[in-house]
């Protein structure tokens, strides 16, 4: 081929790919970015509200195996799984045990800040022994009136009130018997303590006895039957 004629090709294909990437660089220029473009929302895209989603259950404070008895978590509250805080309350399985009960402590739900001065806690208990299911809804010696009833979780339960105090100490109780699944259950919803003007200077409760009975209504809510 003449050099010329080599010359003059070259130079042209030369510009011809010049020109197509001005063209291609002109048209990416002129799109915008496919992320950028904010999708069309639809009826079917639309996304429900999160409060109309169902609340997630809070797993119990504490529970038996089912069938059993189970006790919600309750704000302020701590669970033990001991009833040795008071005083005038001995630490068996109910308020008020029988000679040779043989009952068990399951769970004490205590108000936090409760201390020497005033506590509140709901004490729940178990006894299986056949002497204590037979006599689990008698009154003790120790309540005072008669006795009512009343329901936890829609079971009916036997109801009464005790008080008691000595050495300056205090005591009063309101407190649930039932039979349920062959078991006697003891709920006690239990203020204690003592008396703030026997100290020097004298001291200052943690709480009301307004607020503890308060505090003690919404532990029993808590409560209820495993199946």
């Amino acid at each position: 081929m003449h050099p010329t004629l080599r010359t003059v090709l070259v130079g042209a294909a030369m510009v011809a790919l010049t020109t197509a990437c001005t063209a291609s660089d002109t048209d990416a220029a002129g799109q915008a970015p496919a992320a950028s473009v904010a999708p069309t929302a639809t009826a079917q895209d639309t996304v429900a509200p999160a409060a109309d989603a169902p609340p997630a259950q809070a797993a119990d404070a504490f529970a038996e195996p089912a069938p059993g008895i189970a006790v919600r978590p309750v704000a302020g509250t701590t669970v033990h799984r001991d009833f040795k805080r008071s005083y005038l309350a001995m630490d068996a399985w109910t308020l008020y045990p029988a000679e040779g009960s043989t009952g068990r402590p399951l769970a004490a739900l205590v108000l936090d800040g409760s201390n020497e001065i005033t506590s509140a806690e709901m004490r729940i208990g178990r006894s299986d022994s056949a002497a204590d299911v037979k006599a689990c809804t008698t009154l003790p010696p120790d309540a005072a009136g008669r006795a009512d009833t009343a329901k936890v979780d829609g079971v009916r339960t036997t109801h009464f009130s005790s008080s008691d105090a000595a050495m300056s100490h205090f005591l009063s109780a309101d407190s649930y018997r039932v039979v349920q699944g062959g078991a006697c259950y003891a709920i006690d919803l239990i203020i204690a303590g003592t008396r703030p003007e026997v100290y020097d200077p004298p001291r200052t409760p943690p709480f009301t006895a307004e607020q503890a009975k308060a505090a003690l209504a919404s532990m029993l809510a808590a409560v209820h039957w495993t199946h």
